[in-house]
């Protein structure tokens, strides 16, 4: 006779009907709760030390300036003129950023989800017999008050936003606002939830993902375009009434001048899909499969046991392990004749049956270019952090690409099939990554160049091969060095521990970026033929650099251990 809980997980759903006498659930729950009692004060203050961090850091870099503000309109301060490009990036960023929402739960719930109770929980508690339901329903409401939080937060950004800014009063503003900044994410942890429980739904997300992903991307660059002056008035109304991601924007321009007309009813649509949708999540809750929780459980437990013991590759592992688990394309090439090419055709080969890596190589691309298009038109603070961020997307774009190479230092010995020595491998496995990096930057630089850009757009090739050489680098970093991070180094703000062990890990991006930098800068905003020569020279030098830098750390991660 089999029990409730192997008749649960060989089908995957929970007994239908239940009576007093099956019914365990309150006795193991005060069971549960009497031998836990030991560890939950310590758990609470835990968890209390963490709201004071939290409601300390939003009070000092929120809640105080924000006040210093108000008090400076209030004495005569003009904050007007960034009124028009809020209301012009609202509708499309709104969109955006409720797309985005959107899509980061759907990821979290193929492998995390809004109902992960703890290991020991899912190990021993649900085992019992026990009302599923009445186990996993606390969890998911804890993950929504969470969301719900963090959507308070966003309505409150609004709040001030356009009470700075536009003028609106502050109630009517955080009441609008309040109904797109809580209910997407509610709408969110609803959409997850079913990720979490179907898995033709999380089919479905795994194949929407990279539409979706660069829907956002398109309407990141349409907000930037809107607060340039080049707005796309009849497809910003479409986008709006598109679905709740839109209806959250016509929400919050209710309030404003540039309210158009539907605010209330989108108002009201989002209230009664948001509502709707937890209703049937909170249903579909007390039906998931024990399965999927206990593989999640697992998951995220591994997950964080990698993060706090800082090693962010295995976390990486671990959660590709799960969301990757579509169907993989089976593209073919020609084996090559000459072992020169042996390598680049194996990395070209894993790149066309993995079109994800290429997808976010792509997407990443775009961002850097959009980040060195903003950097040529601002100045100070804004010109340098575009730049960064133009350089820092560039190098995770070409970092997407030299997978190959990261599986190769996981465990030398995989190299022992290549005719010729490890450093030789080693070098040639960026072959790929430069070679589809040139195209990709020679289509980019052409469509600037027409755009006006002149010879400013010929600097994304230049900047190709030294990222890819920092790349190469990071992946030959070697083992851990956690030692780094006990480091007995002090500085004014504490222990530079974790500063340290930061500063290895991604040594070799950190020194691309800083180096690179000042002279990319520089091109962009003078754009004379001297500038860009000196950023071509220096981006040669930094390549320079970096490969023999690389192949120093080869040579340590071949060499013999002594004893």
């Amino acid at each position: 006779m089999t029990t409730l809980a192997e008749e649960t997980d060989e089908t995957g759903e929970h007994a239908a009907a239940w009576s007093d006498e099956d019914d365990w659930t309150r006795e193991t729950q005060r069971l549960v709760r009497d031998l836990r009692t030991p560890h939950r004060r310590k758990r609470t203050s835990q968890i209390a030390y963490t709201v004071y961090c939290v409601a300390l850091l939003l009070a000092v870099w929120g809640g105080l300036p924000s006040l210093g503000l108000f008090l400076e309109k209030s004495m005569g301060a003009d904050y007007s003129g960034h009124g028009p490009a809020i209301l012009a990036a609202l509708p499309a960023g709104s969109c955006a950023l409720g797309l985005g929402w959107l899509l980061i739960a759907s990821w979290d719930a193929q492998w995390r989800g809004p109902v992960v109770p703890p290991r020991e929980t899912v190990d021993w508690m649900l085992a019992q017999p026990v009302n599923v339901a009445k186990v996993l329903r606390p969890w998911f409401w804890g993950s929504a008050a969470i969301a719900g939080g963090a959507g308070l937060l966003i309505a409150a950004i609004g709040m001030i936003a356009l009470g700075l800014t536009v003028g609106v009063g502050l109630p009517a503003a955080f009441g609008w606002c309040l109904l797109g900044g809580i209910g997407l994410p509610l709408l969110a942890i609803a959409l997850a939830t079913a990720v979490e429980g179907s898995e033709r739904v999380a089919r479905w997300a795994r194949l929407a993902t990279p539409y979706v992903a660069m829907a956002v991307l398109a309407l990141v660059a349409q907000t930037v375009m809107a607060v340039s002056g080049h707005r796309l008035p009849v497809l910003e109304r479409v986008e709006l009434w598109s679905g709740p991601w839109g209806w959250a924007g016509l929400a919050a321009l209710a309030p404003t001048p540039a309210a158009l007309p539907g605010g209330w009813a989108a108002g009201v649509l989002l209230a009664v899909v948001v509502a709707g949708a937890l209703v049937a999540a909170h249903r579909f809750t007390g039906s998931l499969a024990l399965s999927a929780v206990r593989r999640r459980s697992r998951t995220a437990t591994g997950v964080m046991a990698a993060l706090r013991t800082v090693e962010f590759r295995t976390a990486r592992q671990a959660v590709a392990g799960v969301t990757g688990g579509g169907r993989s394309a089976r593209w073919r090439l020609p084996a090559p004749r000459r072992r020169e090419l042996a390598v680049p055709w194996r990395d070209t080969l894993a790149l066309m049956r993995t079109p994800g890596r290429l997808g976010r190589a792509v997407v990443l691309g775009a961002l850097a270019v959009l980040g060195a298009v903003l950097a040529a038109s601002a100045h100070g603070g804004t010109g340098v952090t575009s730049a960064l961020a133009a350089l820092v997307f560039g190098y995770w774009s070409l970092t997407q690409l030299m997978e190959p190479a990261r599986v190769e230092t996981d465990d030398t010995r995989r190299g022992s099939w290549a005719p010729y020595p490890y450093r030789d491998l080693m070098l040639r496995h960026t072959a790929v990554p430069v070679v589809l990096g040139l195209l990709v930057a020679l289509a980019a630089a052409g469509v600037l160049a027409s755009e006006g850009a002149g010879a400013r757009a010929w600097l994304a090739p230049a900047l190709v091969p030294p990222l890819v050489g920092a790349s190469l680098v990071n992946a030959c970093r070697g083992a851990t060095k956690h030692h780094l991070l006990m480091s007995s180094a002090q500085s004014p703000t504490g222990s530079m521990g974790p500063v340290l062990f930061l500063g290895w890990y991604g040594a070799g991006a950190l020194a691309a970026v800083v180096t690179l930098v000042v002279p990319f800068l520089t091109a962009l905003h003078s754009g004379s033929a001297a500038s860009i020569v000196t950023a071509a020279v220096a981006s040669a030098m930094v390549t320079l650099i970096m490969v023999r830098w690389a192949v120093t750390r080869i040579g340590n991660l071949t060499a013999p251990v002594a004893d």
